[in-house]
């Protein structure tokens, strides 16, 4: 969860790796730094508390070098401060390094290299790695951080330098990312291809138990028992611009915004109205392996978990498969079975996320299959599992998933309306389905539009330390994903609860000062839901419902309105005034949106 740089070539490298930085602000924020080799063949190293604007302040004038690394850290050993800020050096400040991930046996390693006399000036787990390199007396770098990586337990992406080797990086990855960024004479390095689009768009995503090594003038792969392995760079067909604020005050805002076009990109091909049904092909199965599936089960963390609850009732509605989702940090945890005649999908935006990365190796290890719902193209999980459906959603920076969100729930209607086709969905209510999500990028557009009365109410409720979230069935999922939202970007306490379950304990917490919002789609269960907002009324609570329905006059304290969608599609366009309201109460109460305390984006550990 931390962002890593690296740069050799003929240019200064500061502003490269500040640049890098800056575009992995989101991968972590407490702490930031670099070092670089100086042209009398010192290490500079410059690093400091808070964020990398803060850093680049701090870099003194002067401060060049045609090598260097950089970081940008989310804390998990030690608080955040100047000394725990990475790069960390070894004793004679010839060796540095950064790291993304935990090595879990630090505590030995820390204690055996004080026993030896070792100096330790952080609290980190990532230090002892610049000591046992610096402790080699291998030939070659790359040889040295081999035997220092032998060492350590847990997980990593690392770029190692050294000093009385100018113009040579060393880089491996076991559980986090790592990509190599090929251009003109020169080599960049980073833990997500951010960094690199504004100065290639030629990449190598390195595997788990691959080291590198890389010069101005190209770079060389192996594995960490040193036999080699060919790696030859791919395109990314991503613009730098995307990575750009623009006319937008923050990504959070931005992304949401995109949310119509982000639906029309990961719906584009992929509506067969010929025969009312969906276009998959990159999932990779025919209509006799659909015949074969018996269970469908969904594992994401987060909103990629809540995205998973959503399609596991698309799938039972439409396909009439017993299917259910899983947080993916549990799964591999469990022992689980797995059947040959289940359908596995992996959900993650990044395609790096740890716990779902490991839950789709031990999935492939046990004979499962499974199918991949991934944002990022050229990502592990993307890669692991060979098969699956882009979501197309373009570059996501802000920590809070948006359209990360509405697109996964979008693909996952895809993939239920494909299987209900093959089975027991008619064409009628495939067709149904179909111009149901040929209408949702016109129907977030005009919600989106509607955006200033959801602001209104937002900041009406900005005083308010607790609120429930409550939906029934297909709605809670959403409510999950709203109380999610707000929580994260305002810090407002927020839970969410079935609709279903408020007179089984949670009624009691329901004052004046506890707002609810009640989704209520016009569906079947519209008057259990009114129902429920009468129960909350009746007991002094105040009651913000989002609806697509025509409730009654003054049966909800506010009413946030959406277009009437598809019944099996009412989640997701509920969802959207749900982010809007999250994001218009944090702003009312002055927060980072885009860099929520204690939180980051790419979670590339346990």
């Amino acid at each position: 969860m931390c962002g890593i740089v690296g740069y050799a070539g003929p240019r200064d490298a500061v502003p490269v790796l500040l640049e890098g930085l800056h575009r992995l602000e989101y991968r972590g924020y407490d702490s930031a730094g670099l070092a670089v080799a100086d042209e009398d063949g010192g290490l500079r190293v410059v690093k400091t508390a808070g964020r990398v604007g803060d850093l680049r302040r701090a870099v003194p004038d002067g401060t060049a070098g045609a090598t260097g690394i950089a970081h940008t850290r989310w804390a998990t050993h030690g608080e955040p401060s100047d000394r725990n800020a990475h790069p960390h050096v070894d004793a004679a400040e010839r060796i540095a390094i950064v790291h993304n991930g935990v090595f879990e046996n630090s505590d030995r390693l820390r204690a055996r290299l004080v026993a030896e006399g070792v100096d330790l000036r952080s609290d980190t787990d990532s230090e002892v790695l610049a000591h046992l390199v610096a402790r080699s007396t291998a030939d070659r770098l790359e040889d040295a951080v081999r035997e220092a990586l032998a060492q350590v337990e847990g997980t990593y992406g690392v770029i190692v330098m050294d000093v009385e080797r100018p113009g040579e990086l060393v880089a491996a990855r076991r559980g986090s990312p790592v990509v190599l960024g090929v251009g003109e004479q020169e080599m960049l390095i980073a833990s997500d291809v951010t960094a690199l689009v504004r100065f290639t768009q030629q990449v190598i995503f390195l595997d788990d138990d691959e080291i590198a090594t890389v010069t101005a003038g190209g770079y060389r792969t192996s594995t960490m028992d040193a036999r080699s392995t060919t790696r030859s760079p791919t395109s990314i067909d991503v613009a730098s611009a995307e990575y750009e604020l623009g006319e937008h005050p923050d990504f959070m805002y931005k992304e949401m915004r995109e949310q119509p076009d982000a639906v029309d990109r990961c719906l584009r091909g992929r509506l067969d109205h010929r025969f009312s049904s969906a276009r998959l092909d990159g999932v990779g199965l025919t209509p006799q392996d659909y015949q074969r599936i018996r269970r469908v089960k969904l594992l994401g963390c987060g909103s990629a978990y809540y995205a998973g609850q959503l399609g596991a009732q698309l799938v039972e509605e439409l396909a009439r498969i017993p299917a259910d989702a899983e947080p993916a940090s549990e799964f591999r945890y469990r022992n689980p079975v797995v059947d040959p005649d289940t359908l596995y999908v992996a959900i993650s935006q990044s395609g790096e996320t740890l716990d779902t990365l490991a839950a789709v190796q031990e999935l492939k290890r046990k004979g499962g299959h499974v199918i991949g719902v991934v944002n990022a193209v050229g990502s592990t999980i993307a890669r692991e599992c060979g098969h699956g459906i882009f979501l197309h959603a373009g570059p996501e920076v802000s920590v809070a998933a948006t359209k990360s969100f509405t697109t996964m729930a979008v693909a996952l209607a895809l993939l239920a309306l494909d299987l209900g086709r093959v089975r027991d969905l008619s064409i009628t209510e495939g067709r149904r389905l179909v111009d149901g999500l040929s209408r949702l990028p016109d129907q977030l557009a005009r919600i989106l539009a509607a955006e200033d009365e959801v602001a209104r109410i937002a900041r009406k409720y900005a005083d308010a330390r607790h609120m429930f979230f409550v939906g029934r069935v297909r709605g809670w999922p959403a409510a999950r994903e709203g109380a999610q939202k707000l929580k994260e970007v305002s810090y407002v306490h927020a839970e969410a609860y079935q609709a279903s379950e408020l007179k089984h304990g949670p009624l009691a917490l329901i004052n004046p000062e506890m707002p609810t919002v009640v989704l209520v789609p016009d569906d079947e269960l519209l008057a259990k839901n009114t129902a429920t907002i009468e129960e909350i009324k009746a007991r002094g609570g105040p009651v913000i419902a989002v609806t697509d329905a025509d409730l009654p006059e003054g049966l909800a304290t506010d009413v946030i309105r959406v277009p009437k969608a598809h019944d099996a599609l009412a989640p997701i366009t509920l969802s959207v005034p749900l982010q809007l309201f999250a994001y218009h109460l944090a702003h009312a109460l002055g927060r980072d949106v885009d860099r929520p305390r204690n939180l980051a984006k790419s979670v590339t550990v346990e």
